[in-house]
Order: structure tokens, then C-alpha cells, then sequence
């Protein structure tokens, strides 16, 4: 057990509404659950600061959990083929995870079952962008899957949503930014094809896509790049040490970004790095953050380690899943 621990790798965080707690999930098919609340106030921990998990339980034996979110109600789980809800409360406290709802994806003998690889939530419908290559849009309150958006060759790493807008990036390098009312691609950039920007060596495939009003941030094989969405042309591109980005995130008046590097990026629009942070995992896949009840900022990636910043510019505290 303990070499499978040292072998297993995160790729997914996010926190409890209420931001007491934070979840992960594993290529395990492990849901940890660690105390927030009490990792924020140490004073509550007496000389040793208890950085056990809260919880834990397992969504499929060894089945890896591609994607977690979390809404109201619940925290939605992505897996192969299959996407689950469990309560707050099942999540928190319970050992055996009873599953509160299930919705299984379409797919054919000779393909085999998606990946749910990456989900966002808005107005009671669901965006799954999965292994097929397809963006399902499913109706949570009935389970339903309403519509598909087709427009990827290969399959989807990342979507993000803003406003009406729903940014998409693949295998296939392209970033497709769809209107969500329409149902339609309205634009789409290439980003391997732009030479200040292709790495031929990794590849073109996008991993991570971040959108505001104003711009568009994204990276993968190809280098970390913000786009002005008035004119669809690179604004930066940013000279970080990377061998490939997975991680993305316009966050107010900073962009954060991590993958395949020694450290974890804190970086303004002009490409300045405010800050390097160290990180416990050689590749980072995923990140949360929060600004209430706790400031904090996770990453975690390939190893089982979970690194913790208060203030976005040093890592604090360093959790291990067990």
C-alpha cells in the first residue's frame, strides 16, 4: 500500500462551497477530503498540526478520477464513461460514498467508453468536455444530455467558462471560444501554427484554457500565451521554464500557471513573474483557489503531495494523501 501511495498522482482539487474543505481526487479512484478550517487555525491543533484527512472513499477501485467539480448541492465526479454526484454531506463524512446520482455518456462497440476530462457548471446545465472529442451539455436536475458540441478533432483537456462564452482547448491544438446561446463557435485560434509560440518538440495539444471579458489565456505543447480577444493576436507570451502546460487561470489582475516545471507561476498580464513557488510534484495538473472563508491556494499534480499557499507567493504547508 504504501508503494501504491508513493506512485499515485493528483489530478484534480477543489474546495467545499462553504471553503472549509478541500477535496481531491486521484488515479486511484480515491475522493480525500482534508480539513481546511483546521489547517487555517493551527492554534486548534495544540503543538501538532493534524494534516490527516478529513474523509475518504473510493468512486471506482483504480478507475482515475479525470475531473471533479464542485456545485451547491454537490460535487460532481468525472470518470471513464460515467460522471457521479454525491452530497456534501456523503462527502464530508461518509466511507462508503453512496453515489446520490449517475448519468452514463453515449458511446459505441467500437469506440471505447470517454473520459470525462474536464466539467464546468452554469444555470443548471453541465459542460463535460470528454475523450471523444465532443462537449456534452446535460440538464443536472433531470440527468439528461440536452446537446453536443462537436467541434474538436481530438479529445478535450480543458474547458472554461465566462459570461455566455465556453472556451474549449484539445489534443488537436485548437482553442475554440463558443457562445453558449447559440451553440455555435464564434472564433478559434491555433496557437502551434504561430511561431513565437509553437514548441514542436511537445506537440500542439492545448492543456489548459482561461478566458474574462477582455482576453484569452492558454498553454500546453505550445508556450503560455494571452491573447486581446478584440484582435485575436498573441498580447504576451510568457518566458517561463516549462516542458508543458496543464494548468491555466486568469484570477482578477494575475495569471497563474503550472505543468512540467520546478515551480508554480504567479505572473502579471505584461508576462512579469511576481512570483516562483516551489512544488512537490515534477508535473502540476491542478490547482483551486479561494479567497473566503481562507485565502488559499492549492496545487498538486504527480505525486501525493498537495502544496498550500496563503498568500500566492510561498508555499505554507504541504499535505499528503495517505
Amino acid at each position: 500500500m504504501l508503494i501504491k501511495s508513493f506512485y499515485n498522482s493528483i489530478l484534480n482539487l477543489t474546495f467545499t462551497p462553504c471553503g472549509n474543505y478541500l477535496v481531491s481526487g486521484d488515479i486511484y479512484g480515491q475522493i480525500t477530503v482534508f480539513n481546511l478550517y483546521r489547517l487555517m487555525n493551527p492554534d486548534l491543533n495544540g503543538p501538532n498540526l493534524d494534516t490527516k484527512p478529513h474523509n475518504s472513499f473510493t468512486v471506482q477501485e483504480d478507475v482515475q478520477i479525470n475531473s471533479i467539480l464542485a456545485t451547491e448541492s454537490f460535487l460532481i465526479v468525472g470518470v471513464v464513461g460515467e460522471i457521479f454526484g454525491y452530497t456534501w454531506k456523503v462527502v464530508k463524512n461518509s466511507k462508503d460514498g453512496k453515489v446520490a446520482w449517475k448519468i452514463e455518456l453515449p458511446y459505441s462497440e467500437v469506440l471505447s467508453k470517454p473520459d470525462v476530462n474536464c466539467m464546468v457548471a452554469k444555470d443548471g446545465l453541465l459542460y463535460a468536455g470528454c475523450g471523444d472529442n465532443k462537449i456534452y451539455v446535460i440538464n443536472l436536475e433531470g440527468g439528461h444530455i440536452i446537446r453536443t458540441l462537436v467541434e474538436h478533432s481530438d479529445y478535450i483537456h480543458s474547458i472554461f467558462n465566462a459570461g455566455d462564452e465556453l472556451a474549449s482547448g484539445g489534443e488537436d491544438g485548437v482553442v475554440n471560444i463558443w457562445d453558449i446561446r447559440d451553440k455555435e463557435v464564434t472564433f478559434k485560434i491555433e496557437p502551434y501554427k504561430n511561431d513565437g509560440i509553437a514548441r514542436n518538440n511537445l506537440g500542439k495539444w492545448i492543456g489548459a484554457v482561461s478566458i474574462s471579458d477582455d482576453w484569452l489565456l492558454c498553454g500546453g505543447g505550445p508556450k503560455l500565451s494571452l491573447w486581446h480577444f478584440r484582435c485575436m493576436s498573441p498580447a504576451t507570451i510568457f518566458p517561463i521554464n516549462d516542458q508543458g502546460i496543464h494548468y491555466a487561470e486568469i484570477v482578477g489582475d494575475k495569471l497563474l500557471a503550472g505543468g512540467r516545471a520546478n515551480h508554480f507561476y504567479n505572473m502579471a498580464f505584461n508576462g512579469d513573474v511576481v512570483s516562483q513557488i516551489p512544488t512537490s510534484s515534477l508535473t502540476v495538473f491542478t490547482a483551486a483557489h479561494q479567497e473566503n472563508p481562507y485565502r488559499a491556494m492549492c496545487m498538486a499534480g504527480s505525486s501525493p503531495k498537495i502544496d498550500i499557499c496563503s498568500n500566492f507567493n510561498y508555499r505554507d504547508q504541504v499535505l499528503t494523501l495517505e
